[in-house]
């Protein structure tokens, strides 16, 4: 089928082109508008996300990695096992030195990625604070000077004290002063109003296109007497001219002046996150992960493109109205060039990205400008007095502690309360490159759902399909089991890779209904198609559905044996091992899995099944206490969570958890059957309040079935007791279930109740029981 196209034409009068997904453009993020669609060739489908090694993160995780079969032991060892080869060693300070690349980093990791969510800013799921465009001269500096914290010599990054003259380490000549003025006019066309900020290559000016009435950004260069970074921006414009992209500037021209060199770029009318972090300090995580995930698809639509950025930090992403935009391209180059200089800067570049920029390094970027943006860990504010002037300013040095270090969840409040993002961010910013996040769809993918999450917890349930996993295994209204115990059969199913060479056959094998015949076809199929990863793991799934655990998990060892960092064998042995009562080495298996995936509900609810198994209350209660605010349709989080509540005592905090359950949802009379009898067989803390509630449930489920009568039994009972012990009073004004809260009345209703529940019961031993009690409970009467 065919898919639409955005037709939205931007201020440079270029068209977007971006696919329309369910209402919403892919490339620029705007709503689609009636008459501005076009045809365009449906793209691929959804896949499932990039496999990956482990990483000591979190409270319950340990030092991870994929060893020689480790998954009978658990699924983790000791080891690091490298995804990289031929990995070149670092050479050169990325911050304001330069590094040259030595060839193209090759990866190991076989990334199937995730399907975007490119929605508007946000995702519909926050609700961000204005940003009105600015009026384009209230940005021009009166009297433009680079402050002396930024004053470093272009040549060998000594801090150098003037704003002219001779580095005292190097002896090269350097220059900070502008090089145009106000009423300057560039290439006959473009009228200087003056300069409006500093960027790491050189100053930016405001400028006015006389030709087409219209705003633009020139960019000049650190120090013309600096050949690479002449160099970088004339290829800037030579190679990026054909990017076109709804969030990244727009690049109009390229143009000299006195010898020296200027790119003319679309203005962006708003601010930097920078600026307003800087205003505001460490932004709520919400609004901060709404501007990442709305810059992410640029470094998509890049690294697609065979570009990478490199040097992304708060100061290059700009906030316009509701849309965000990746500006100031001047470090772009492409992937795998050999020549030319790297830009980047420290504290926000990878380790590896000066020899070898990567879309992966990229990443890096962007995880660490996120977690810039949420703490103040980077830098530390210093003053300084300028020897000629005396001027004091205020600048701030970074702490050499975090250059490529996050702070630890014991020191930052913010990533105790959220471990998902904490995750998120170890695996973004992690030393090794393969460790990381491998493309910006899959980085988006996840911390979209840990946006979710983060807003569910504060504002209600925020449900949403996963791409990779299918929904919770709890959805057979009559499962008492499954509501009473962590069963791994209750996980959810992993969703098929479509893209998968086995596929096609493995979706064939799903019509064989018989257990043997199916497993037979699937080793057939992982004989004819050893390239499939699909076919071995499908075979260990029907291998554990017949309860032979042993076997699946040797397909699990020969499956990591062709892919080390498939984190889907690491998902299959957690459901051997904890089928089989091996609580903790189920845990770590499915800790693995959610290093991979910290934005899905999956892997939490796994290790919540685990560690409720192996006794870890506090820990599953935790896990269970996130699934149910974030999607109360995974039932079995419900339950879970009710379990972990009831053993500790908390009946209120098990009846929330049970009364989470969807009134849609087949196991709906189930949860509110267990939330009335837990409310009545409170003993000594029966009230008024809670006589009510559990009346209000039981009325409410409407069932005509003697377990149903029985406990309407059971709570005028509950409600006698209550009235003997002065725990509630008689009175006729309070009603439960159509009959006054009286003694002779309740006595009554529990005969009524248990009579009914009597002519319903499966055998005539407990009719003769239900009538005994009925009679019992009946008050003396005269007839």
């Amino acid at each position: 089928m065919a898919a639409l196209t955005c037709a939205r034409v931007d201020a440079g009068g270029r068209v977007c082109g971006g696919e329309i997904d369910e209402g919403v453009c892919s490339t620029c993020g705007r709503p689609a508008e009636a008459g501005a669609l076009a045809g365009a060739v449906a793209v691929a489908a959804a896949a499932t996300a990039a496999p990956g090694a482990a990483v000591p993160t979190g409270p319950w995780s340990q030092a991870p990695a994929p060893a020689a079969s480790p998954l009978a032991a658990g699924g983790w060892s000791g080891a690091t096992v490298s995804r990289t080869t031929g990995t070149a060693a670092r050479t050169g300070a990325m911050g304001h030195g330069v590094g040259h690349t030595r060839g193209s980093r090759a990866s190991r990791r076989q990334s199937r990625g995730t399907t975007s969510r490119r929605q508007s800013l946000g995702g519909g799921l926050v609700s961000l604070p204005p940003q009105p465009s600015q009026d384009p001269l209230a940005l021009v500096i009166a009297r433009p000077e680079v402050s002396l914290g930024k004053r470093r010599c272009p040549h060998c990054d000594a801090r150098v004290n003037r704003v002219k003259g001779f580095c005292p380490q190097c002896s090269e000549a350097y220059d900070f002063e502008p090089k145009l003025k106000p009423g300057d006019v560039v290439a006959g066309k473009y009228e200087v109003k003056g300069a409006i900020a500093f960027g790491g290559m050189g100053w930016v000016y405001l400028g006015w296109d006389a030709v087409l009435s219209r705003w633009v950004v020139l960019k000049g260069l650190l120090n013309s007497k600096d050949p690479e970074a002449v160099a970088a921006a004339l290829a800037e414009r030579q190679f990026l001219a054909a990017v076109k992209h709804g969030r990244i500037v727009g690049i109009y021209d390229v143009v000299s002046q006195n010898g020296e060199a200027f790119m003319v770029l679309e203005y962006v009318g708003g601010r930097t996150v920078e600026a307003i972090r800087e205003e505001r300090g460490p932004l709520p995580p919400e609004e901060a992960m709404a501007y990442i995930l709305g810059i992410l698809p640029a470094f998509g639509y890049l690294h697609a493109q065979g570009f990478v950025y490199c040097d992304f930090k708060p100061g290059n992403l700009m906030i316009e109205s509701d849309d965000v935009k990746l500006i100031d391209m001047g470090a772009v180059r492409r992937v795998g060039d050999p020549d030319g200089a790297v830009f980047g800067t420290d504290g926000y570049s990878a380790k590896e990205a000066s020899d070898e920029p990567t879309p992966v390094s990229d990443l890096y970027t962007v995880g660490r400008t996120l977690a810039v943006l949420l703490m103040d860990f980077l830098y530390r504010v210093q003053k300084d007095a300028d020897p000629a002037t005396g001027a004091v300013t205020t600048t701030r040095r970074m702490r050499a502690d975090y250059v490529h270090a996050l702070p630890t969840p014991d020191a930052e409040p913010l990533l105790a309360a959220n471990d998902p993002l904490y995750r998120f961010l170890i695996r973004a910013t992690h030393d090794d490159p393969d460790q990381r996040f491998q493309t910006a769809e899959e980085m988006e993918g996840q911390l979209f759902g840990i946006l979710r999450e983060t807003v569910a917890l504060r504002s209600g349930p925020r449900p949403a399909e996963s791409r990779v996993f299918f929904g919770d295994g709890l959805v057979d209204g009559g499962d008492r089991a499954g509501a009473a115990a962590p069963l791994a059969r209750l996980l959810p199913a992993l969703r098929l890779d479509t893209g998968d060479p086995g596929a096609a056959d493995i979706l064939s094998l799903a019509a064989v209904l018989d257990p043997a015949r199916r497993i037979e076809g699937l080793r057939a199929l992982a004989r004819k198609r050893p390239n499939s990863a699909e076919a071995r793991l499908r075979l260990a799934e029907a291998l554990i559905a017949a309860g032979s655990g042993d076997s699946a998990i040797a397909q699990l060892d020969t499956a990591l044996a062709a892919n080390a960092f498939e984190w889907r064998a690491y998902w299959y042995a957690g459901l051997v091992h904890l089928a089989a009562g091996r609580a903790d080495r189920a845990f770590t298996a499915f800790d693995r899995v959610y290093f991979e995936m910290p934005g899905e509900l999956a892997p939490k609810l796994a290790m919540a099944f685990a560690a409720e198994t192996g006794g870890r209350d506090a820990d599953a209660a935790a896990l269970y206490r996130r699934i149910v605010a974030t999607d109360p349709s995974y039932a079995s989080a419900c339950f879970g969570l009710a379990r972990c509540e009831g053993r500790a005592g908390r009946r209120d905090g098990a009846a929330a958890a049970l009364s989470a359950v969807p009134a849609t949802h087949s196991l709906s009379v189930a949860a509110r059957t267990e939330l009335a009898g837990l409310l009545i067989g409170a003993g000594s803390a029966v009230d008024e309040a809670r006589l009510v509630r559990a009346a209000g449930v039981i009325e409410g489920i409407r069932a005509d079935t003697a377990e149903m009568h029985l406990l309407t039994a059971r709570l005028f009972a509950a409600a006698l007791e209550a009235v003997g012990r002065g725990t509630a009073a008689e009175r006729r004004d309070v009603e439960l279930l159509g009959r006054p809260m009286t003694a002779s009345a309740l006595r009554f209703g529990a005969e009524a109740a248990y009579l009914q529940a009597g002519r319903r019961a499966a055998s005539r031993s407990e009719k003769a029981r239900l009538v005994d009690l009925a009679h019992a409970v009946r008050p003396v009467t005269l007839l």
